[in-house]
C-alpha cells in the first residue's frame, strides 16, 4: 500500500520516495512508490500531473490493493525518486473540489436537494442535483450563500475519523467505504466523507459562480466555476460585453435596449425582404410565362439556372401554377442538378412521372405528387440537362 502524502498535506509539492514495483500499463512504463503526493483519479477528481526525476507522469490511478500506480512518459531506471507536482493544476483542483462541497451544501440548505453526481472537468465542473427545474432567483440565493461562506474565510479541516466518531457527525451523505473514513469539515457548514484535495481556508477559493444549468429529466446539471476559472470566465464575458458596447456605440448598461432595437429592425427588414421576394417572384413568373411554349390550353415553361437554390425553384413553380395554366419544368445546376416539376390544377399531366424519367436520365432520383414533384441527379452538364428537359411535354 502506498502512503498518500496529500491526505496530511494537500499543499505538498515536492517529495522523495522509493520505487517498490515496476510494471507496464497500456504499453507505457509505470511505477509504484512507497509514498506519493500524486492524487490518483477518483471521486470525480482527475489525477495530478507532474514529474518523477524529471520524467513526466501521464496518469495516476489506485489499484484495489491500495497501491498508487504512476504511468510514465518513459522508463524511470532509478530506485529513489524526487517527485514534483504540477502545482497550478493541483491548486485549481483544490479550489474546484472545496467549492463543490460548499455549493452542494448550499443547495441542500436552500432547496433541501441532494447532490447525486460530481465531475471536475478541465474547463468547467458540474454537480447533478435531484430536482427537475430551478428558479433563477433560487439559484442566485444558492450562489450568494456559497460565496458568503467563501468570503468568511472559514477553516477547512480534513481528518480520518473512527466509526464511533463518524456516527456522531452531521454528514451530508454516508461514506462509501468501510473502516476509518476521511472527513472534510468546512467549519460545520459542510461535513462530508471525501478523499480529495482541498484548500485550508475557504477564502482561497476566491469566488464560486454558476454560469449554466442543464435540465436532465428529474435532475439538473449545474455547471460551476471557482477561483481562477471564475476570474477567466468574468474576463472573457466582460471583454465580449465591452466589444459589443463599442460596436453599438452604447454603454454596456444599454446593451439590452440596443439589442432589442436591432431585433425589431431585423424583423421589419425580414418582412420587407419577404415582400420584395414575392414581388420579384410575381414578375419573374410573368416573364417566364410570356416566353413559354404553348401546348393547346396551357403552356410549358422550361428553364435551367446555374446555382439556384432548390427552395427558390419550388417557390417559382408554385407561383407559376397558381397564376397560369402551365406545366413548369425547372432545374438548377450546381454540385448536383436539382429539379422541380409542377402543373396547374386543370392540366392533365402527371409531373411525378416526368420527374422520375428526367432523374433516371440524369443519374438521380426523386418523387412527389401528380401536380408537384422534386428530385436531383448527379449529371451537372448544363447542355445535357437542358436537352433532357426539352420536349418532355
Amino acid at each position: 500500500m502506498t502512503e498518500r502524502l496529500y491526505y496530511a498535506d494537500a499543499y505538498c509539492r515536492h517529495f522523495s520516495a522509493r520505487v517498490t514495483e515496476r510494471l507496464t500499463w497500456d504499453g507505457q512504463p509505470a511505477v509504484v512508490l512507497d509514498r506519493t503526493a500524486f492524487y490518483p483519479t477518483s471521486g470525480g477528481q482527475p489525477a495530478d500531473e507532474g514529474t518523477l526525476n524529471g520524467v513526466a507522469v501521464d496518469d495516476v490511478f489506485a489499484r484495489e490493493d491500495g497501491a498508487v500506480v504512476h504511468v510514465l512518459a518513459c522508463a524511470l531506471p532509478e530506485e529513489k525518486v524526487a517527485g514534483q507536482i504540477d502545482w497550478s493544476r493541483r491548486f485549481d483542483h483544490m479550489q474546484q473540489h472545496t467549492g463543490q462541497h460548499i455549493l452542494s451544501a448550499a443547495f441542500e440548505q436552500v432547496l433541501d436537494t441532494d447532490t447525486v453526481g460530481f465531475h471536475l472537468g478541465a474547463e468547467v465542473s458540474t454537480i447533478d442535483v435531484n430536482v427537475a427545474r430551478l428558479d433563477p432567483e433560487v439559484v442566485a440565493s444558492v450562489e450568494d450563500l456559497a460565496n458568503q461562506v467563501v468570503w468568511e474565510d472559514r477553516p477547512v479541516d480534513t481528518r480520518f475519523v473512527s466509526p464511533d466518531e463518524l456516527a456522531s457527525l452531521p454528514l451530508r451523505r454516508p461514506p462509501a467505504v468501510d473502516g476509518p473514513v476521511r472527513v472534510v469539515d468546512v467549519d460545520s457548514f459542510d461535513v462530508n466523507p471525501c478523499g480529495g484535495t482541498h484548500v485550508a481556508r475557504t477564502g482561497e477559493i476566491g469566488l464560486i459562480r454558476i454560469p449554466r444549468l442543464e435540465y436532465r429529466g428529474d435532475e439538473t446539471r449545474v455547471e460551476f466555476l471557482c477561483g481562477r476559472r471564475a476570474l477567466r470566465d468574468y474576463r472573457a464575458r466582460s471583454e465580449v460585453v465591452d466589444q459589443l458596447a463599442t460596436r453599438l456605440t452604447v454603454g454596456y448598461w444599454e446593451l439590452d435596449q440596443a439589442v432589442a432595437r436591432l431585433q425589431d429592425e431585423a424583423k421589419q427588414l425580414r418582412r420587407d425582404l419577404r415582400q420584395m421576394r414575392e414581388r420579384l417572384l410575381y414578375v419573374e413568373a410573368a416573364d417566364l410565362y410570356e416566353t413559354a411554349t404553348p401546348r393547346g390550353a396551357y403552356r410549358v415553361v422550361e428553364k435551367v439556372w446555374e446555382g439556384r437554390e432548390p427552395g427558390e425553384l419550388r417557390a417559382l413553380a408554385q407561383e407559376l401554377i397558381r397564376r397560369f395554366e402551365v406545366v413548369a419544368l425547372l432545374a438548377s445546376v450546381g454540385e448536383r442538378t436539382h429539379l422541380c416539376f409542377a402543373r396547374s390544377e386543370g392540366v392533365g399531366v402527371n409531373v411525378a412521372e416526368l420527374l422520375r424519367e428526367a432523374c433516371g436520365q440524369l443519374g438521380g432520383k426523386g418523387g412527389g405528387r401528380p401536380h408537384l414533384a422534386q428530385g436531383s441527379g448527379a449529371e451537372t452538364d448544363l447542355t445535357r440537362v437542358c436537352a433532357v428537359l426539352s420536349g418532355m411535354v
